[in-house]
């Protein structure tokens, strides 16, 4: 009989159970009888042997389940080599726990971090096979991962109930989402929300072009501006430093996050009254759009069919409308960011949306 590991690993996201319930369907027509143990709160169960010996109904009513049934958690890369807390070496005592359960691949949902331990796990000798997962949509080599539309979907909702109360109320409001260092979350929602302006990481901004675009619209007899903006977002002046210049410099900063900057400097030349909203964490729950359960589901059944092939090291990725999958050490310590020349950015120019740029 056929033994696989599952685990999820990294921020939570709406489309994991959905994912894992697709591997599971998948090894099952593939292989017949299996056994799947699930190890809990990510790699830190791999690492510690704590898991649980999974039974076909665990897997059967999660497709619309937010979360995880498995619990996840951050075991950063970089510290990877570094004992834990209580002195086990990590990545030998993952090798032990995996050899122990004498598993034929271990399945790895999670995003760059996650897939970059996957890796090393590979290279180390074991059978792994990965799945993309990231409300950010930042892992390079694939055009999707699961739980991005999920989470743009909750930023647009959120965008549309800003929009009614913003016109009612002739205010500029600044909408925070999710995007340290990537923009696609806030690109897409921006869009799919009406925004007025998009800021995002990929694309400096000045702050003298986000108050003329408020301007213009006043002008146009629009008392109300929407801006998004990505947590990351920055303006010129700091993105134009050293390195390690600006990362000081955005240290220094007193603000509970960029949206307050933002809107803190609009109010030193504008009349009006202008807030700040955060979906924060709303951005990673509730349950998986329809979207995020198809492509689930079928980077489950593409997994599954790479085990059978003993195709592993692989990452399973969306490339050109087709689920395919690429060498994890392809993907590895990669970021997919937004071209700010893309077509999606000029098509938002076109539509009138101001970049700051």
């Amino acid at each position: 009989m056929k033994r696989f590991g599952m685990l999820t690993s990294g921020g939570d996201c709406q489309a994991l159970n959905a994912t894992m319930r697709g591997v599971a369907k998948g090894l099952e027509t593939l292989f017949g009888n299996v056994e799947i143990y699930g190890f809990l709160d990510g790699y830190k169960g791999l690492i510690y042997g704590n898991y649980k010996k999974m039974k076909p109904m665990d897997f059967s009513g999660i497709l619309s389940k937010g979360g995880t049934i498995l619990g996840t958690s951050r075991v950063p890369f970089k510290e990877l080599d570094n004992p834990t807390e209580d002195g086990v070496d990590k990545v030998p005592a993952m090798i032990k726990t995996y050899k122990k359960l004498d598993l034929d691949c271990l399945i790895v949902l999670g995003g760059n971090g996650s897939q970059k331990t996957a890796n090393r796990l590979y290279q180390e000798g074991l059978n792994v096979i990965g799945l993309p997962k990231t409300i950010d949509n930042d892992i390079w080599g694939t055009d999707m991962t699961f739980g991005f539309y999920s989470a743009v979907d909750v930023a647009t909702h959120a965008i549309d109930c800003i929009y009614t109360t913003a016109e009612s109320h002739s205010r500029v409001f600044v909408v925070e989402t999710m995007g340290h260092k990537v923009g696609w979350i806030t690109l897409y929602a921006g869009v799919a929300g009406g925004a007025d302006v998009i800021l995002l990481p990929e694309i400096p901004y000045d702050i003298k072009k986000v108050k003329k675009t408020i301007d213009k619209r006043m002008k146009q007899g629009k008392k109300f501006t929407i801006i998004v903006a990505a947590e990351g977002a920055i303006p010129k002046e700091i993105a134009k430093l050293p390195k390690k210049e600006r990362k000081a410099k955005l240290a220094e900063s007193t603000y509970p996050s960029v949206a307050y900057e933002i809107a803190d400097k609009i109010r030193e030349s504008f009349a009006g009254d202008v807030r700040v909203a955060l979906p924060g964490h709303t951005q990673r729950g509730g349950a998986p759009d329809a979207y995020d359960r198809i492509i689930s589901s079928r980077f489950g059944a593409k997994a599954a069919e790479l085990i059978r092939d003993e195709d592993f090291g692989k990452l399973v990725v969306y490339l050109n409308n087709e689920v395919t999958a690429i060498p994890l050490e392809e993907t590895a310590g990669k970021l997919k960011y937004v071209d700010p020349d893309c077509q999606m950015i000029k098509e938002a120019k076109s539509l009138g949306i101001s970049f700051g740029d």
